[in-house]
């Protein structure tokens, strides 16, 4: 039997999967995966996350507006604080910083940014980060905010190993996707070596970054277990020791208790 694994991030409600729900339920059933955190990215795409978390309940949300974002509706601390008041949603995110994408005066993505850390505080829920080129006005707004007191997790961490452990220290964990079975992911590799087991994460981020084998293809949760595989042996623990830490670490971060 397959040892139990959590995808910790993934966009199951992406145009990639219409159609496709039952299929990927039933891929997640077959290589052990028993929950998945579906991470939202617009307010307008919201609902549908959500519906899919009260759907299955091995399916869970998180509201948040990606920093890339430019076109939809903002969302105020109230109003995220009011949707992180369900049950199903575990998270506010996915919100962080991207400079890669968009250059010039982001002012608004870093208030945007400060919005979603003031509205996890209130609803006492955990932060999902993303950050790419971003890295010391991410740590800094963190910081300034007091985003210590819910933590979370660097999600599709791909930073150095002296950045993850100012994300350590702020007390969030770092989730390593896909990305670690790419031959010449050197940083990450050492990242998912070093990284204390009870503050390690799994995630596929799909539909993107598959694993080795099945990169350049369309990436589901059922995939997170290449991830796993490759991370276990990075840090020369059997895939059963990793799984049940990362299972362990999310039900905790998360405040959830998944039952067998």
């Amino acid at each position: 039997m397959n040892p139990a694994l959590i995808d910790s991030h993934c966009h199951l409600d992406f145009p990639e999967f219409q159609g496709r729900e039952e299929e990927m339920l039933a891929a997640m059933a077959a290589s052990g995966v028993v929950a998945a955190l579906v991470a939202g990215v617009t307010m307008e795409k919201f609902p549908s996350v959500l519906a899919l978390a009260e759907r299955h309940a091995n399916l869970y949300a998180a509201v948040g507006i990606h920093p890339d974002t430019l076109d939809g509706s903002e969302a105020d601390e109230g109003t995220l604080v009011r949707l992180a008041t369900h049950p199903k949603v575990l998270a506010i995110g996915e919100t962080g910083l991207d400079y890669y994408r968009l250059k010039g005066d982001l002012e608004w993505q870093r208030e945007r940014f400060r919005c979603h850390i003031r509205a996890a505080i209130r609803a006492s829920r955990p932060l999902i980060i993303h950050t790419r080129e971003a890295t010391d006005d991410t740590l800094r707004i963190l910081r300034e905010e007091g985003a210590g007191q819910v933590g979370g997790v660097f999600h599709c961490f791909t930073e150095t190993w002296e950045v993850a452990q100012e994300a350590l220290a702020l007390g969030f964990h770092i989730s390593i996707s896909g990305i670690v079975t790419f031959k010449k992911a050197t940083q990450v590799h050492q990242v998912a070596s070093l990284v204390p087991q009870d503050k390690l994460l799994v995630e596929t981020d799909a539909p993107y970054l598959a694993p080795v084998p099945h990169r350049g293809k369309l990436n589901h949760p059922a995939l997170v277990r290449h991830v796993a595989e490759e991370v276990a042996r990075l840090r020369s623990i059997s895939i059963e020791t990793l799984a049940n830490a990362t299972s362990a670490n999310f039900q905790r971060l998360f405040g959830i208790q998944l039952h067998a």
